[in-house]
């Protein structure tokens, strides 16, 4: 998928050519806008069962919302599938594909999905219908993605535990169980971590840092690049106090406990949290590949709706429907040619430029509904989106 290509859904009433036909005033569309500027290619839509006038104004607004959710949702997949493939540009639009196709190619060949969206039933039920679908594209995305980054820190904090340093690792393959008392009533060893540039301070002050703290018992277990293990016997009474003042003295107080096999234990959770991760990332993957394609093709649909009901609401009828790219430039020749269609809203300065120069006007239009994109009066039904 090429990227930053802009788009404009545009209808245009075909009295813009002489004999009011829709070939011709296509072939118009497509001279005003010269291939330097975009490339215009026919977009079918259908017609739809409309209701009152009021009910179209207030589906007009429903419809603009609804862009702007489907514009996000699309938005947040998009940001779902980077965070799986790591920030992977290639793999990412490799996944961003609509029924398959890339997005330009689905443009070219849009049809109306006559199955999940009827175009016999009213427009409330249509738009109802994908209000709900994007709303659950949504919430099946963000469920599985925090599903995934669930597991996938519940991973992390193991393979750090087996990766970190003296602090915080897994002390179950370091520690000799033969260096620790066990089931005495009186006495308790305490496994305590030192930076290493504090050592000779812990040497000479861990006997006197609490009450009955039995003199001469530090051993030291291991060492890394940062910290030193060293074995600790207090009698019991006096652990709680040994641990505090352990922490005040920038001491790290290792809580564990020996238990029989559980080296292979810890080794078998690594393994098992790696396959669910594994298999939660896939899963995360596929959906997200599905539902990008699904949101985009939701917002197309909703995109096609809000053209048919201002078209309805300016001309009478759906006339002529095409999509011209390259939207700035495309655009601006499409004020050139068509801003008559506007009325007294456009006008030319002395070079015979295209400007509004009535904003009462252009206030008006925007108060009827009429608002073409992003809430920009235009002569022409217009709107404008990019799919990223």
């Amino acid at each position: 998928m090429s990227k930053n290509t802009k788009y404009l859904l545009v209808s245009l009433p075909t009295s813009i050519s002489p004999a009011n036909d829709h070939d011709e005033a296509l072939t118009a569309l497509r001279s005003a806008v010269t291939t330097d500027y975009g490339t215009v290619f026919p977009f079918d839509i259908p017609e739809f069962k409309i209701g009152t006038l009021d009910a179209l104004v207030q589906q007009a607004d429903e419809l603009a919302k609804l862009e702007l959710g489907c514009e996000a949702v699309v938005g947040k997949v998009g940001d779902s599938l980077r965070t799986i493939l790591e920030g992977d540009d290639e793999k990412i639009s490799q996944q961003k594909t609509v029924n398959d196709k890339p997005v330009e190619q689905y443009l070219k060949t849009f049809r109306w999905n006559k199955v999940k969206y009827r175009a016999d039933k009213p427009l409330g039920e249509i738009i109802d219908t994908l209000q709900k679908e994007v709303s659950s594209i949504d919430n099946d995305v963000k469920n599985k993605h925090n599903q995934y980054n669930q597991v996938k820190t519940n991973l992390t904090t193991l393979q750090r535990k087996q990766t970190g340093n003296l602090s915080n690792k897994s002390l179950t393959t370091i520690v000799d169980p033969s260096l620790l008392i066990q089931d005495s009533e009186y006495l308790e060893t305490h496994l305590i971590a030192v930076p290493n540039q504090i050592t000779k301070e812990f040497l000479k002050s861990y006997e006197t840092l609490s009450p009955m703290v039995v003199p001469r018992s530090a051993q030291s277990i291991a060492s890394d690049d940062e910290f030193t293990l060293y074995a600790v016997t207090t009698f019991k009474k006096h652990s709680l106090e040994f641990i505090h003042k352990s922490r005040e003295s920038k001491w790290t107080p290792r809580d564990y406990k020996y238990k029989e096999g559980g080296k292979e234990a810890e080794q078998k959770e690594v393994d098992r949290v790696g396959k669910d991760e594994r298999k939660v990332w896939g899963e995360a993957l596929r959906l997200g590949r599905t539902a990008w394609g699904e949101a985009v093709m939701a917002w197309v649909h909703v995109l096609v709706l809000r053209v048919f009901v201002e078209t309805v609401l300016r001309y009478g009828l759906p006339l002529s429907f095409t999509t011209p790219k390259l939207a700035k430039k495309a655009r601006n020749s499409l004020d050139a040619s068509y801003s008559y269609l506007g009325g007294n809203a456009f006008g030319r300065d002395k070079k015979g430029r295209v400007t509004k120069d009535d904003s009462s006007t252009s206030a008006d239009m925007q108060a009827a509904g009429h608002t073409g994109d992003a809430g920009e009066y235009s002569a022409y039904v217009c709107y404008e989106f990019e799919i990223r």
